[in-house]
């Protein structure tokens, strides 16, 4: 983590429990980041928080110190049942619910705190019976989560503090109301720790929260540029022919060490990667019907630098904490001006620097004014030159995988086909 993207406020500066502490300086935290030096002194003192900062800032850590110092260091007269979990987190996607419990975990090493993560596509029965078993820190999708709560594997009548990260999502995926029915199931606002945390802070995502929570404290950070300021963006206007050609070409002369291709279907992230794969890249998609077993897999490779390039849809825009990536290319641009932050948030991570490439296209140029009326700044223009336009060699024919069949239990099967897109 870069020295400018810290405050001056020490971690050990703040009231935390010791083994959190000693966690976190094992994790090499020794500086807050600003969203953390904003809202901990908040939620450690007890004050509902509504956090506003760019990706990749550190709000990750931000609550889960706040809900462990919470559960370490706040005594209940009534002491939680086995099936009664401590802290309810929620988060839209299976990429972001990992990436949480993979940071929580990290921070309980010296704490007595159980962390589970549950998510669609893959061990219904198996994450259903660590529910039952009991745990601390329940970090879940909306849909997973309901379902089992509608099941009475667990009730949240002792919860003790509950997260929302990237509420605008979990709207923009339909799943508001299952998370209106989980808070109101917890005890009342005022009697829990309650935060919410976002990229972005539309009207609804308030309303949601000064409806379900105590007077919560709204912290924005740097909202001033939306986008993150080590990020280098440029932006080329294809004709649609021209599209695959100049990939290539930008591949070429940009040599990403790391780096994620967004389009908005799923049919053209499979044409992208045929062609890359025809051309020696070597590549893999990610999508939402990839089975999550494989997308753990490829993730994994992609962190780990084995795999170069990830041809992605809007899947892949949130939860993923990968810190080298180096580029960015919007094949398509986005139809929705906050995907357009999220996907560029991919890259100049906790500090670093970053280039995202975006092509205005002849299906998709319409959407670049709401675009940069929404970051407040114009994306640079870079002009296609001939030697940007490469010749493609001939796209290698993949074979389409069969639908996948629904997985689970027969009680949660039919919430298991909508939560497995997150």
């Amino acid at each position: 983590m870069s020295e400018n993207h810290l405050s001056d406020t020490p971690l050990n500066s703040l009231p935390l429990a010791a083994p959190l502490t000693r966690a976190a300086a094992e994790q090499g935290f020794e500086y807050c980041t600003p969203i953390q030096a904003a809202t901990l002194p908040l939620t450690l003192a007890g004050q509902d928080v509504m956090g506003q900062a760019q990706t990749g800032t550190g709000k990750t850590a931000a609550f889960l110190l706040s809900v462990m110092n919470r559960l370490l260091t706040t005594p209940v007269s009534d002491p939680r049942r086995k099936n009664q979990p401590g802290v309810l987190i929620l988060a839209p996607t299976r990429e972001l619910v990992i990436q949480i419990h993979k940071d929580a975990v990290a921070l309980a090493k010296h704490a007595d705190i159980t962390c589970l993560a549950i998510y669609g596509g893959t061990g219904y029965q198996s994450q259903r019976e660590q529910v039952q078993s009991g745990v601390d820190i329940l970090i879940g999708t909306p849909g997973r989560t309901i379902d089992y709560f509608k099941q009475h594997v667990f009730d949240l009548r002792r919860v003790q503090a509950v997260v929302l990260d990237e509420a605008d999502r979990m709207f923009d995926l339909g799943f508001i109301k299952d998370i209106r029915f989980l808070l109101r199931r917890c005890p009342p606002p005022e009697k829990r720790l309650s935060m919410l945390f976002s990229a972005t802070m539309p009207l609804r995502v308030t309303e949601l929260a000064y409806e379900h929570m105590n007077n919560p404290q709204h912290v924005a950070i740097e909202v001033e540029q939306i986008t993150a300021k080590q990020v280098e963006e440029m932006i080329f206007f294809p004709a649609n022919d021209e599209k695959i050609p100049l990939l290539l070409g930008v591949l070429k002369r940009y040599q990403p060490t790391q780096c994620i291709i967004f389009s908005n279907t799923k049919r053209v992230t499979e044409n992208i990667y045929a062609y890359l794969l025809g051309n020696g890249y070597q590549a893999a998609i990610l999508s939402g019907d990839v089975p999550q077993k494989k997308r753990q897999q490829l993730l994994a490779q992609f962190t780990a630098g084995e795999l170069p390039i990830l041809v992605a849809t809007d899947v892949a825009a949130r939860g993923l904490h990968i810190p080298n990536i180096t580029h960015v290319i919007n094949f398509d641009l986005p139809q929705d001006c906050e995907d357009y932050v999220h996907r560029i948030g991919r890259t100049a991570r906790a500090g670093a620097s970053g280039v995202a490439i975006s092509m205005a296209c002849e299906n998709y140029s319409f959407y670049q004014p709401d675009i940069e009326a929404f970051i407040g700044h114009k994306i640079p223009y870079t002009a296609i030159d001939a030697e940007l336009l490469a010749t493609p060699k001939p796209a290698i024919k993949i074979e389409r995988r069969p639908p996948r069949k629904p997985v689970g239990s027969q009680a949660g099967r039919s919430r298991n086909r909508s939560s497995s897109r997150s």
